[in-house]
């Protein structure tokens, strides 16, 4: 874990700087909690999800191991909400995913793709962003957005003795999640794991099998460390 903890922070992507982001008393009154709603993948994405992680990690031993505390997923959307009003988040978000069928939508996967941060790479695969998924998208942004709040405090997030303060770039990417990765800026993708940005390069050169898969569910989780889906706070059974 510690492994895969240091080379997300060496992307620069998420954490910088630990300093600077004391709790305030407003925090501790009005508790706030940092959410993604994201969908959960089906055996066929899990399946080439892992295959990837599993190259990447002999390509780059550093990196990490699809786990518990790397969650392969489809976010949908990052925001800050009133602790308190949680329950009110999940029966609001929960009407908006009962009534999308979202196990049957079909997406297809399509490319690779990363995210570079010097030498190396954070790297996914890639869904189409259909009709279908982006009115999913902004039906539960519209579902949930009574309930969103500013926060600039780490207590928001799940949090270690080890690592008790969030760095200000993942602060503010939840704070403008919307609009700034939803809408037309939705990249769905399902995070895989890290390289060197010179192997990264050659495998996106390689032909792309494209294939087809389903979410398999839809759940809340708390965000962690890293932007992970640390805690999981909910999940719906979406089944017909």
């Amino acid at each position: 874990m510690r492994r895969g903890m240091k080379v997300l922070a060496a992307l620069g992507i998420v954490f910088g700087s630990l300093l600077g982001h004391a709790q305030t008393p407003g925090a501790k009154r009005n508790p706030v909690t940092a959410i993604d709603i994201l969908l959960e993948p089906d055996a066929t994405m899990l399946r080439h999800a892992e295959a990837n992680n599993a190259r990447l990690l002999k390509a780059y031993p550093k990196g990490f191991t699809l786990d518990a505390t790397h969650r392969p997923h489809i976010t949908m959307v990052q925001r800050y909400v009133r602790t308190a009003d949680l329950d009110k988040v999940y029966a609001a978000a929960g009407k908006v995913l009962a009534r999308a069928n979202v196990n049957g939508m079909k997406l297809e996967a399509f490319k690779y793709y990363y995210i570079p941060s010097k030498d190396i790479g954070l790297a996914g695969i890639v869904a189409r962003p259909t009709p279908e998924l982006l009115k999913l998208q902004q039906d539960v942004i519209a579902a949930v957005t009574p309930f969103t709040v500013e926060s600039r405090d780490s207590a928001a997030f799940v949090i270690t003795p080890d690592d008790p303060v969030i760095d200000p770039f993942l602060i503010e990417y939840v704070s403008t999640f919307v609009p700034k990765a939803s809408g037309e800026h939705f990249n769905p993708h399902v995070t895989t794991g890290v390289a060197s940005r010179e192997y990264l390069d050659k495998m996106l050169t390689e032909p792309f099998e494209p294939f087809t898969f389903s979410p398999a569910g839809a759940a809340v989780y708390q965000l962690g460390q890293f932007g992970t889906a640390a805690k999981k706070l909910k999940e719906w059974d979406l089944k017909p």
